[in-house]
């Protein structure tokens, strides 16, 4: 990266997602439209095959039918499903902006879902899915978690962009029930991926740098809407409110689990190859259990939730 890059998009300065979404203060005039182009479109991506660095490669053994490349493709199925559908839930967001200056954030993050998107789809190519069949391997892999999981949430979350405070709403639901809830899941992908497929672990860290911009940038115009218009605050507690209901209620832990499970079961596989490579620093990658790295997971995002309630000022 060269020194005229923003920190927090430059790929080897940027904080790991926990750290920037609960640390950095950015606003929509920081992240517009001429942001985007010289810093992400000329810094982040830069470079980047298919979605990943190109001194990331992807080790024989994912090209081998077995339960880590099911692991894999279970999750990044998911993932490109979960990020498609983000872009084009956006796209009311970017109409109903009430600046310029939003407009072109959302604008941007629009096509950040949908390059996660297609980075995803693209890696399950890179091991061994033909491209003429991506879509039925994907539908194979994660269509039950798209009808069980990823449509309700995409109803419930249209319902609100479509309802009262259409605008301000849905910018809650997108970084507080959405962006907030699974982008410390994508770190803890990256953390996992990290040996074991280098390549899958640089699209997640490539995904992971955008979504502290969407984070902190979606916090802050939740934040201004609430100290323009204190009344807005019942409101978006309600939707805050019922969208975590709705997380109670679907079936999360039984996809993050068969997904831990493929994973464990192939890592043990690789034991003599891992070795002692860490997860996170002081635990060894074999020493953890699928039950483990979904709770750290799910902690993250509870830690990460509360940080950005508080910054909004929703934290009771």
């Amino acid at each position: 990266m060269t020194k005229n890059i923003a920190p927090e998009a430059d790929w080897d300065l940027a904080p790991d997602v926990l750290a920037g979404a609960r640390e950095l203060t950015l606003g929509p005039e920081q992240c517009d439209l001429d942001y985007w182009l010289a810093n992400v479109a000329q810094g982040t991506l830069v470079g980047l095959v298919n979605g990943h660095r190109p001194d990331a490669v992807t080790p024989e053994h994912m090209l081998k039918p077995g339960p880590l490349r099911d692991a894999l493709l279970l999750e990044f199925s998911f993932r490109s499903i979960a990020e498609d559908k983000a872009a084009r839930a956006i796209t009311s967001l970017v109409q109903n902006a009430p600046d310029v200056k939003s407009m072109e954030f959302f604008a941007t993050q629009l096509v950040d879902e949908a390059r996660h998107a297609q980075a995803f789809r693209s890696h399950m190519v890179e091991v061994g899915v033909p491209e003429a069949e991506l879509d039925q391997v994907i539908e194979e892999y994660a269509g039950e978690h798209r009808r069980n999981v990823l449509d309700p949430l995409e109803e419930f979350g249209l319902s609100v962009m479509n309802g009262p405070h259409a605008f301000v709403s849905g910018v809650a639901v997108l970084t507080i029930l959405v962006e907030g809830v699974l982008a410390p899941t994508g770190e803890l992908s990256e953390h996992k991926w990290r040996f074991v497929d280098p390549a899958a672990a640089s699209v997640e860290r490539g995904a992971g740098i955008d979504e502290i911009r969407h984070l902190t940038v979606g916090s802050e115009i939740v934040k201004r809407h609430l100290e323009l218009d204190p009344s807005l605050k019942e409101h978006l507690a309600d939707v805050v409110r019922r969208g975590n209901e709705l997380w109670a209620q679907l079936p999360v832990l039984a996809v993050l689990q068969r997904r831990e499970e493929l994973f464990q079961e192939g890592v043990q596989q690789l034991a003599d190859v891992i070795g002692d490579h860490e997860i996170w620093a002081g635990r060894r990658l074999l020493d953890t259990t699928p039950d483990e790295r979904i709770a750290t997971a799910l902690q993250w995002s509870v830690e990460t939730q509360t940080v950005r309630l508080a910054y909004m000022g929703m934290s009771e």
